[in-house]
Formats: structure tokens, C-alpha cells, sequence
């Protein structure tokens, strides 16, 4: 008689998978938290001072990240470039989160390794005060190598109506404020897979022989939607940008409406030199990186000049390095990187 086993699902090693990750994913819990672990579905009771509430949702993934993490066994960062994908968005729109699934696909399902992954992204729960209300593991075998993975996952945030951040009060003269991203982020991967890593094995030793390029390029997201709650709290803002797929101008431009353009002057804020390794290894130009790469930003705010010092200051006191970088002016939606 055929068995599951047979057909390649481990269902006794999914049960002590559950058993490995309890404690982590409930050490992420408030008080606020309904359903048990392990049910079929949790929920989080809407914190209090919302007249009308708004529920936010965004979901997103590692990317191609996942598989240097396999390459390398560098993977208990993971965690924090997944939440930092979905509830960066969220603050984006304003949104504080308040919950956050996650999605595991594996080829063959190693507890080891699986846990890992998740207790990174419990860790990352609580770096943004999001509850991991649950997930799944699903294996996949004979449609995914044994030992490849991939991560997603969905977050759940809230804003009061009419607080929402959409960029349509953006007007001619306000500043571009970007937030320091120190490393790659989660993405850019493919291009890095195809042009850097076919030169330079990720052992080998880079960035002043300080570490690795596989420990250079797996380096944890930072997490911007707590310091962007405090930002929220004392300043105007008129729009936010997440630097995701598409760049610094790729991701601005979202935000603006269509009779306003922006423009970003790269010689404001210093560039990680990771970013400089990528280019000159992988012979790739200034334009194509940055709309490809983050470039040492990771958060766009968009605000009037004169709430640049307050902002600047909370980022500041939440431990973020942030520069003017830009300003909006009259024209066409479109966002000019100058040299």
C-alpha cells in the first residue's frame, strides 16, 4: 500500500515542527491575541483610540534571497528581510501593524532548519510589535530540490480613516527625506546571482577582508515601521515610499501625484560599500543599480520643509542615520536621480 511517507510528506516531522516553534510564536502574543496555537485560525482584538478604524493588508516575500541563504546556511536573518517586505508597507500607508502569517514551501521538510526560520521571523515579529498569528509549512516534493525553500508571507496593520498616507497632498517644494538602509535588503537578488556571483564565489573574502560576500549580502533587513510610527506621531507628512523592487525613482514615483516630479541628488547621503562591490564586480551600471538596488536608502518621506528637523530627529532617537535627499517640483510624474 502507498503511504504519504512513500509519496515524500513527513507528517510526523510537520507535528514536531509544531512542537519546535510554539514557544516562539506565542512569546509574540499580547493579551490581545484570540484562538489557540495550532488552530485553524487566530485573531488580534483592535487596539483602543480608533474611531473607525481602517484594516490595512500587504504581502510580499524574500525573493531569490532564499537561495543564497540555502548556498550558505546564513538564514536566521530571513526573518527580519520578511517582515521588514510586508510591514514596511504597511507604514508606507501609515499603517502601525498588529498581526503577521507566514508561508513556508520546502522540496523535503528539515525541523532544524524550519525552525530556524521561523523563530527569525517570531524574532522580527517582535522587533515591529506585529503578533504571528500563524503560517504554513508546505512540502513540495518532486516539484522543489529537497533542500530549497522559499518564504512569503501577509501582514495585518490599521489606521484611523483619513489618516491614511496616499501622497495626495504632496506639493511643489517638499523634501525627500531618505532613511539609511546599510546593506542589499531583499532585493536586486537575481541580478546579483547572475552578474557578481558567476565572478565571485560568496566564501570569498570582501569589504576590507571583514566578511564574507555571502555574510555582505544576507545581512538582515532593518525593520523602518516602529521609527515611522514615532515619525507620525510628531511631524506632517505628505507621503512615504518603501524602496522595494524598482529602486529609489522606481518606488517615489508611486507616491506622487500626476502633475508633480521629483528630483534625488545621489551626492547627499554616503553608499554602503556593498553597493560599490556590486557595481564594479558585476560591471553594472549606475542606472540599471538603481533601479535594481535600494543604494544605501531603504524609506522615502516625503514632507514639508519644514517638519525635515522633526523627522529627522525621531529617526534619529530610533536609532535611523537620515538624509535630505531630494525635493518635489512642478512637472510630469517622474522621479531624476542626479549625479
Amino acid at each position: 500500500m502507498s503511504t504519504y511517507r512513500e509519496a515524500g510528506v513527513d507528517l510526523a516531522s510537520a507535528d514536531a515542527l509544531v512542537g519546535r516553534i510554539e514557544a516562539a510564536v506565542t512569546n509574540t502574543w499580547s493579551d490581545q491575541v484570540r484562538g489557540g496555537f495550532g488552530g485553524f485560525a487566530a485573531g488580534v482584538i483592535l487596539p483602543e483610540g480608533y474611531r473607525t478604524p481602517v484594516l490595512m493588508m500587504s504581502t510580499d516575500g524574500v525573493g531569490t534571497k532564499a537561495e543564497l541563504a540555502r548556498q550558505t546556511g546564513l538564514i536566521d536573518g530571513l526573518g527580519f528581510d520578511l517582515v521588514a517586505m510586508c510591514v514596511d508597507d504597511l507604514a508606507a500607508a501609515g499603517a502601525k501593524p498588529l498581526a503577521f502569517t507566514d508561508y513556508i514551501a520546502t522540496g523535503q521538510l528539515d525541523v532544524e532548519r524550519m525552525t530556524r526560520l521561523v523563530e527569525s521571523i517570531a524574532a522580527a515579529c517582535l522587533a515591529a510589535d506585529a503578533a504571528l498569528l500563524g503560517g504554513e509549512t508546505a512540502e513540495h516534493p518532486g516539484v522543489m530540490e529537497p533542500d530549497a525553500f522559499d518564504l512569503a508571507g501577509a501582514a495585518l496593520g490599521v489606521v484611523e480613516a483619513g489618516d491614511e498616507i496616499t501622497g495626495d497632498s504632496v506639493a511643489a517644494g517638499d523634501v525627500v527625506i531618505g532613511v539609511a538602509s546599510p546593506n542589499v535588503r531583499s532585493n536586486g537578488f537575481s541580478l546579483i546571482r547572475s552578474a557578481v556571483l558567476t565572478k565571485r564565489p560568496l566564501d570569498s573574502m570582501v569589504l576590507d577582508d571583514s566578511v564574507t560576500l555571502g555574510e555582505a549580502l544576507l545581512a538582515p533587513s532593518v525593520i523602518y515601521s516602529p521609527a515611522i510610527q514615532s515619525v507620525l506621531a510628531v511631524a506632517e507628512v505628505h507621503a512615504m515610499a518603501h524602496v522595494t523592487g524598482g529602486g529609489i525613482a522606481g518606488n517615489l514615483v508611486r507616491v506622487l501625484p500626476a502633475d508633480l516630479a521629483a528630483t534625488v541628488d545621489i551626492g547627499t547621503w554616503p553608499r554602503p560599500p556593498i553597493f560599490d562591490l556590486i557595481l564594479d564586480v558585476g560591471e553594472i551600471a549606475v542606472r540599471e543599480a538603481f533601479a535594481a538596488f535600494n543604494m544605501g536608502l531603504g524609506f522615502l518621506v516625503v514632507a514639508p520643509p519644514s517638519e525635515a528637523t522633526s523627522i529627522r530627529d525621531a529617526l534619529a532617537t530610533a536609532g535611523h542615520d537620515s538624509y535630505v535627499v531630494g525635493k518635489v517640483v512642478e512637472g510630469d510624474r517622474e522621479v531624476s536621480i542626479e549625479h
